[in-house]
C-alpha cells in the first residue's frame, strides 16, 4: 500500500488544523479530519471557471477575481479562457496555501502564481472586494467555503449576506458575472441574489466526470446594465 504523505501544516484563523496531503499522485485539503478538496475531484471547480467567464460578449482584457486558490484548478482554468491581457487577482485568506501551490504543487498544475497575469492577495476575499473598489471586476468566482449555509469558517457568512452581496455587485462592471460554488443545494440563495439585483441562473455541477449524480450547484449572478 502506497503511503499517504503530508506535505503541509498550517492553521485557520480560527485555530483549525488545515494540511496539503499526498497518496498516490492525488494532492488534497483535510481540515480538522475533513477532506474539503481533491485532484482527483475538478469538476465543479473547471465548470466555476466557465460560468463565471461566459459573458454575453467578447471582453478584452477582462479583469477577474478567482476567490480562493485551492489546489490551483480553478485559476488555472481561468488563464485558459481570458486573453493575454487580462488581469486575474487571486485572493488566498492562508500564506501557506500560496506557498504550497509554489512548492509542492508546480507538477499538478504548473507556475500558475509566476504567470504575468496573475496578482496574489493574501489575505480575504472580502477585504480584497472592498480594496479593489466599485466597477472593478469583469467576472468574480468564489470557492472560499461549502456555500452560504454548509460554512466551515462561520467568518465567511459575511460574503453572503445582504451587505456581502451588494459588495460582489458594486466590484462588477456591467454584464459582470459572480459565480458561487456550494457543496449542496442551497433553495433561498437565488432569491437572495435577485434581491441583491443579479440576473441568476442555478446549474448542477458533478465532483468528477464519471460521477452518476450532480454532487454539487453552482450559483451565477449577472450584474443588469
Amino acid at each position: 500500500m502506497k503511503p499517504t504523505t503530508t506535505l503541509g501544516e498550517t492553521q485557520t484563523p480560527d485555530g483549525s488544523r488545515f494540511l496539503l496531503l499526498e497518496h498516490d499522485g492525488n494532492y488534497y485539503f483535510k481540515l480538522n479530519g475533513t477532506q474539503l478538496m481533491s485532484s482527483d475531484w475538478t469538476e465543479s471547480e473547471l465548470l466555476l471557471a466557465d460560468e463565471a467567464c461566459r459573458f454575453r460578449k467578447k471582453k478584452a482584457a477582462p479583469r477577474v477575481l478567482v476567490g480562493g486558490l485551492g489546489l490551483g484548478f480553478s485559476l488555472k482554468r481561468v488563464l485558459e479562457l481570458v486573453d493575454a491581457q487580462a488581469e486575474v487577482w487571486v485572493a488566498e485568506l492562508l500564506p501557506d496555501v500560496v506557498r504550497w501551490n509554489r512548492e509542492h504543487l508546480q507538477a499538478l498544475n504548473g507556475k500558475l502564481l509566476d504567470e504575468r497575469r496573475v496578482k496574489v492577495f493574501t489575505g480575504d476575499v472580502y477585504d480584497c472586494l472592498r480594496k479593489q473598489g466599485s466597477s472593478y471586476f469583469d467576472a468574480i468566482l468564489m470557492d472560499v467555503d461549502n456555500g452560504p449555509t454548509a460554512l466551515v469558517q462561520p467568518q465567511n457568512a459575511r460574503l453572503y449576506d445582504k451587505r456581502g452581496l451588494h459588495l460582489f455587485y458594486e466590484a462588477l462592471r456591467p454584464e459582470g458575472r459572480v459565480s458561487f460554488w456550494a457543496s449542496d443545494p442551497e433553495p433561498a440563495f437565488p432569491g437572495q441574489l435577485k434581491k441583491a439585483g443579479f440576473l441568476v441562473e442555478e446549474l448542477p455541477a458533478k465532483a468528477h466526470p464519471r460521477a452518476k449524480r450532480f454532487a454539487h450547484r453552482l450559483y451565477t449572478g449577472e450584474k443588469r446594465t
